[in-house]
């Protein structure tokens, strides 16, 4: 049987390289399609909570994951000894950046380590982790072709960024249009072909290089885009009557040429804070600057800082000294209705709250019961008209639908709203100040 004919007759058997926010919902779908999927992952507790059949990401649905797992079509492995069995290899491991911002492409280079020892004639290798132009051919490519196969011919490799949307429920693995660049004609055949079996619509480009671009364009464009609102909204703080949130509605009504993007405390997740300088150091190698770009993401990250500011400023009106103050972070998750924390701004602005003496500080998150800040362990809250009255300030960092903000609005002395939140509760009370309203 040809690989082509093991593939469209779903003989093939899958491998999945790092079971995160993309690497499992998308063993799921090949093993819920009817593949064998091995899931391969260096966390030993989430290879043992799979083979229980027990979920820990939220976009995957608990009883797809349980059904592939005691049908025999899921399991996983903390260690690279099944790459053999592996007709088709999906590399989707984390990309983080250096304490200088330089790319960390450590774990992709260790996962194409792992794989040679057991490469064989007949495999298809798919990087989807997040990364800059020529990691496919130039890092990963060297190492596999120490197998002594030819790319191409004897291996198919190509690159197909992922575009996973946490908490999404519209747009999922399946549905979600996919990028492939292979290597050689040869391999974006072959990476095309598995693709396609369980996503619905998959777009081939000339190679990796451009798919590796092109993952970085989707997220840098909503970068400098949400830059603007940012940037505009601290202009509109300082003007009179001018609501950047109101200028937003408006500017979309233009039913042409306009996308509305919206400020906040600042940017989270894993690709928008990271990619504009995956970008930035490979274009350094080309003696080029891409100041606007790195302009975008330093106004980005600036802004859990404003948002401090916003508080101190509220704290110089009020009877109470920093340390004393008892302030409420409502929302810790980067993004409303997940509990994914990573890179949250509101975790930025908690790190500074405490960095800056403030030592009476809790949160409520729905969707994290406790996270990690400077060293310390904190737990979420009950949300009550009690707690909400015992608190100095709260600060609206995540808007999470669960909210009931009427209540919140109601028994908080002072809210500070980053998402407009309070929008339709809020009326013109003088106790809420939002993130670019202007000023009152």
């Amino acid at each position: 049987m040809t690989l082509e004919q093991k593939i469209t007759s779903k003989e093939a058997t899958i491998g999945v390289i790092g079971l995160g926010y993309v690497g499992l919902p998308l063993a799921v779908e090949y093993a819920a399609a009817g593949f064998k999927t091995i899931g391969i992952d260096v966390d030993a507790k989430k290879v043992a909570s799979i083979n229980k059949g027990i979920n820990y990401i939220d976009d995957v649905d608990d009883a797809l994951l349980e059904a592939a797992v005691q049908n025999g079509f899921f399991s996983a492995e903390d260690h690279y000894k099944s790459v053999k069995k592996m007709d088709v290899i999906f590399i989707c491991v984390p990309t983080p950046f250096t304490e200088t911002k330089d790319p960390d492409i450590s774990y992709i280079l260790d996962s194409a380590r792992g794989i040679l020892p057991g490469m064989r004639k007949g495999q298809v290798i798919i990087l989807k982790s997040t990364t800059f132009p020529n990691t496919t051919e130039g890092y990963v490519m060297p190492i596999l072709d120490k197998s002594k196969l030819k790319v191409g011919k004897d291996y198919f490799l190509a690159f197909s960024p992922e575009r996973i949307d946490p908490g999404n429920k519209q747009f999922t693995t399946a549905n979600t249009p996919t990028v492939v660049g292979g290597v050689t004609k040869a391999c974006t055949k072959m990476a095309v072909l598995v693709t396609a079996q369980v996503i619905a619509q998959v777009v081939p480009v000339s190679g990796p290089k451009v798919a590796e671009m092109e993952k970085l364009l989707e997220n840098i464009f909503r970068s400098v885009n949400i830059a603007l609102v940012n940037e505009l909204a601290q202009l509109c703080d300082r003007m009179e009557g001018v609501n950047m949130w109101e200028v937003i509605e408006a500017a979309k009504t233009k039913p042409f040429g306009f996308m509305p993007f919206y400020p906040g405390p600042g940017i989270g997740g894993h690709c928008i804070l990271i990619d504009p300088y995956y970008l930035s150091w490979i274009a350094r190698k080309y003696d080029f600057q891409t100041n606007f770009i790195n302009l975008a993401a330093e106004t980005n990250e600036s802004m859990p800082f404003y948002v401090k500011n916003m508080l101190f400023r509220q704290l110089s009106m009020m009877p109470i000294s920093i340390k004393d103050a008892k302030i409420l972070m409502l929302g810790v998750a980067f993004k409303k209705d997940v509990d994914d924390t990573r890179h949250s701004p509101a975790l930025r602005v908690m790190e500074l709250l405490l960095e800056d003496n403030v030592r009476k500080l809790h949160y409520n998150d729905p969707w994290v019961p406790e996270v990690p800040v400077n060293g310390l362990t904190l737990k979420s809250r009950k949300l009550t008209p009690a707690l909400l009255e015992s608190m100095d300030i709260v600060v609206i960092t995540t808007d999470h639908s669960d909210y009931d903000y009427d209540m919140i609005v109601r028994h908080s002395k002072v809210v500070i709203d980053t998402r407009n939140a309070t929008k339709a509760v809020r009326g013109k009370k003088a106790h809420v100040t939002v993130l670019g309203d202007g000023k009152k």
